[in-house]
């Protein structure tokens, strides 16, 4: 099966970001990013530039090396 990094990305984003019980609405406001382009990013669909992945570590306090480990989701 072939993996999909975007995805795996948005699935850490939206595991972290529900672990800290944060809305996306409210991760967006953290990150300044729009609602919406979190949303995307979490369902995979976007394929996120590294700025933009650093605000959103920033956001969730994690290295952006946390939200590149996909060695944590379940295969």
């Amino acid at each position: 099966m072939k993996s999909n990094i975007n995805e795996e990305v948005g699935f850490n984003i939206r595991r972290i970001r529900e672990e800290r019980d944060l809305s996306q609405e409210e991760l967006a406001t953290l990150a300044e990013l729009h609602r919406a382009y979190v949303g995307q990013i979490e369902r995979g669909e976007k394929n996120i530039g590294l700025k933009n992945l650093e605000k959103i570590a920033k956001a969730l306090n994690v290295s952006i090396k946390v939200l590149l480990d996909i060695s944590v989701i379940d295969k």
